[in-house]
């Protein structure tokens, strides 16, 4: 395909997502089904100009004085990409499938078009709702945040360090030229080409050995900060497809109990074979039977030396990665959140001895779901309270500092946007 050829499957594939209202991954297979022509490397830069144009979305459309799914791919060329108009105008010349030639006032938009007078859910790429909470969660840093996070994100890997050190992983995919993570002492970081998208890990000899993992430096630091230890009896309530699972059988040097549950047992299916390829040992318990489904922990009770609770929530932190996620976003979605994060940790209580430790995790930018979630725990249960987290120095000045646990940000850490909290359950004086 023609560069602008792959534009106009952009346009279309835009298109596609606002009027159906559907994630983008559903979108972009769509249209590989019904283009069996394109290549691998068509599909890869289609799906790259449509996440840079949805990461940019509200800015490319002030810029280009229209919201339609033309406008902002041309105004994301210019904000995401650094093109000139008149680089842009040499792709939209309507010959051989390419966009139809830019107009005079498409020519005058990108010439002259600012963010100056924007205002800050436009300049961020944000929905205009959640700028209040993300003001009291980023204060003055607000604007250079938000714009942090619509930029694309890194590929960090996890080294297994059951099977393999980092200076030797880092060896044996020298050919992928990949540096130390700043933060986290297991992880490392994979350039990505000049179409923003990373290697294929997945096919490295390395990886089918259980090496390493893909796994953002953020979500590996929470592991971290977990404090989990071989020996220990180790619950990882919302386990999922299994990373941080993973990550704490290594940081247990797999000695210990590690049971891994979710409450939804489609999203466990694939940790079976990722605790099989990395050599690590977890009992998971998935549950059975429909809604209302048997609790599978209550053997548990009381006995967890410490509980890690990788909440749902909204994902805001992590949309660098699912630009399309923020769109969606409803104030009633959050809400629904908001009520599970409640559930599941008042179910972290129960599970948790005295003088254990619940970390409550969330890859979420907002208050309503990191502090506030963790203070209508302690408003529920006065056995629980929290403590402050032991941070390496590296990580102590990067981070800010909330009232009861962490935030990481893009613009900060460089991570995702997780919010990290430790409380401790109090003795038992019954």
């Amino acid at each position: 395909m023609t560069p602008g050829a792959r534009l106009s499957a952009a346009i279309e594939v835009l298109a596609d997502i606002a009027e159906r209202r559907r994630p983008v991954a559903d979108a972009l297979k769509d249209w590989g089904l019904a283009h069996r022509f394109a290549g691998s490397g068509d599909r890869a830069t289609i799906a790259t100009l449509v996440y840079d144009a949805l990461r940019r979305r509200a800015s490319s459309a002030w810029i280009m004085g229209a919201d339609s799914p033309r406008a902002t791919l041309i105004g994301s060329l210019r904000l995401q990409r650094g093109l000139a108009a008149r680089t842009v105008a040499e792709l939209f010349t309507g010959e051989r499938f390419a966009p139809a030639p830019l107009t005079e006032a498409e020519r005058t938009r990108l010439e002259t078009g600012t963010l100056a007078d924007a205002p800050v859910h436009v300049a961020g790429d944000v929905p205009e709702w959640v700028v209040p909470s993300l003001e009291n969660a980023l204060g003055d840093d607000l604007l250079p945040e938000l714009r942090a996070l619509a930029r694309r994100a890194p590929l960090d890997i996890r080294v297994n360090t059951l099977k393999a050190t980092r200076p030797g992983t880092a060896e044996a995919l020298a050919h992928l030229a990949p540096e130390p993570t700043p933060l986290s002492p297991d992880g490392l970081r994979v350039p990505l080409g000049e179409d923003g998208r990373g290697p294929a890990l997945h096919v490295e000899p390395e990886f089918l050995d259980g090496w390493f993992e893909i796994q953002d430096e953020g979500s590996q630091l929470a592991a971290r900060l977990s404090g989990a230890g071989p020996g220990m009896t180790v619950i990882d309530l919302c386990a999922g497809g299994g990373g941080k699972t993973l990550a704490l059988a290594a940081l247990m040097n797999d000695q210990g109990r590690l049971i891994a549950t979710d409450g939804d047992p489609r999203r466990l299916a694939p940790i079976h074979e990722r605790l099989r390829r990395a050599g690590a040992t977890a009992e998971v318990r998935t549950p059975r039977g429909g809604k209302g489904r048997p609790d599978v922990l209550t053997d548990l009770d009381g006995t967890a030396d410490l509980v890690l609770v990788d909440a749902p929530c909204t994902g805001s932190g992590t949309w660098r990665r699912n630009p399309d996620a923020k769109w969606r976003l409803r104030p009633g979605s959050l809400a629904t959140r908001v009520a599970e994060q409640e559930a599941v940790l008042d179910r972290a209580a129960r599970l948790v001895r005295p003088g254990g430790r619940i970390v409550y995790v969330t890859c979420s930018l907002l208050p309503e779901e990191n502090d506030a979630a963790v203070a209508g725990l302690v408003g529920r249960r006065d056995d629980i309270a929290p403590r402050p987290l032991d941070l390496p120095d590296a990580v102590a000045t990067r981070v800010r500092r909330t009232a009861h646990g962490i935030q990481m940000t893009p613009e900060r850490t460089g991570t995702d946007g997780f919010y990290v909290a430790l409380l401790e359950r109090g003795p038992d004086h019954s």
